[in-house]
């Protein structure tokens, strides 16, 4: 986990030199794109650092706004090159073509609602974009779910870190590092995995609904 120390590091050096608005929306537009950067050391460090509630929320709209930047260039990447393009030329841009099997993974089997889920899972948020282009997703459809998406996963973030604004800044990056982001990624897993199960529940009920009834026989 030492890169995650080196990254924390380097993050606040940044907020210092580019001033916290800049760097929110360029990091998390650079998080939603195929480029690996972890948000997990963008946003609660934005919260701690905002200073005040409304500065908070307005980091939240700047970051959810960074990250639908970044998604909307995957989705046309996808519109535009196709799945082919990326099946060629996608390991020198870092996407592999086990990650594109997991994409589509995701969605086929929740479809649109894959571009929101995904939004919340680590190693597929900045991917889950590109099948969504591939498969000509209506892109005001795909602007809601994945903002929906983005939104949410920002706002944990960012609201992690404004809670814990008493701590002084050497604490904060030290619990950063080695306590905070393992209980925020299991507690959205556990999130993220309720939702799956509503859904596959939902799925479920919509096909036994959807039988038809069993032919009665009547003897002659």
């Amino acid at each position: 986990m030492h890169w995650i120390h080196d990254l924390v590091d380097w993050y606040f050096h940044q907020i210092n030199t580019m001033g916290l608005e800049l760097y929110v929306f360029v990091g998390m537009t650079i998080e939603s794109s195929f480029i690996p950067f972890p948000s997990e050391v963008i946003m609660p460090p934005a919260g701690h650092q905002a200073g005040s509630f409304l500065r908070v929320i307005w980091l939240i709209l700047i970051g959810t706004l960074g990250s639908l930047i970044g998604a909307w260039v995957n989705y046309f990447l996808g519109l535009k090159l196709g799945r082919p393009f990326f099946e060629k030329y996608g390991k020198y841009v870092l996407i592999s073509e086990k990650s594109l099997t997991r994409m589509d993974h995701y969605w086929e089997r929740y479809g649109e609602a894959s571009t929101f889920i995904g939004r919340l899972v680590p190693a597929v948020r900045q991917l889950i974009s590109i099948p969504a282009g591939v498969a000509r997703m209506n892109f005001w459809r795909f602007t809601f779910y994945s903002g929906l998406g983005a939104g949410l996963w920002v706002t944990v973030l960012a609201l992690l870190g404004w809670f814990l604004r008493d701590w002084t800044l050497e604490r904060f990056e030290t619990e950063l590092k080695e306590r905070m982001l393992p209980y925020v990624i299991v507690g959205l897993v556990v999130l993220i995995g309720g939702y799956i199960l509503k859904l596959q529940l939902q799925k479920r009920r919509r096909r036994r609904g959807q039988q038809p009834p069993a032919e009665t026989h009547v003897s002659e």
